[in-house]
């Protein structure tokens, strides 16, 4: 299925706290339950993003684009279901009520016209939230993220 949506979430673990390397390892399918209290809870997930920019604005890619990674869970965009089989999910590591960094904003920028350029498909108008895909169940990137920033930079 052709790519034509681009969703932007949010993610720290434990929530709220920054670095360690706990969100790599989730996404590797490594991360270790004892850890931390909260990761009993879903170390045992199958989750993936294609990309996560930390607070560096450092960029990691995990999914190749022309792959499915499993960030958007039960979703729907304008009637489809099933946001994975036609979506790009990039992870910024933070959360829903903390501004994000100008390093984020800066190499999501970069990304995103990059992504914009090669699946034509993604226009400003189909770059969505999570929260946009599963309202009710997500409420990332949050409250905090920057729409108007992100939309002009990619003009």
């Amino acid at each position: 299925m052709a790519v034509d949506l681009l969703v932007i979430h949010n993610i720290s673990l434990p929530p709220g706290h920054y670095g360690g390397g706990h969100i790599e390892a989730l996404f590797d399918n490594r991360l270790d339950a004892a850890a931390h209290p909260y990761f009993r809870d879903i170390a045992s997930l199958k989750v993936s993003a294609h990309l996560l920019i930390d607070r560096e604005g450092n960029v990691t890619q995990f999914v190749p684009f022309d792959r499915k990674a499993w960030h958007a869970g039960q979703s729907s965009f304008q009637g489809r279901e099933a946001c994975n089989d036609f979506s790009i999910g990039v992870e910024l590591e933070g959360c829903d009520d903390e501004a994000f960094t100008d390093r984020q904003y800066e190499r999501l920028i970069e990304v995103t016209r990059l992504l914009m350029e090669a699946y034509p498909g993604i226009t400003l108008d189909r770059i969505v939230g999570h929260s946009d895909i599963a309202p009710g169940r997500k409420t990332d990137p949050g409250p905090c993220f920057d729409w108007k920033r992100l939309r002009e930079g990619c003009r």
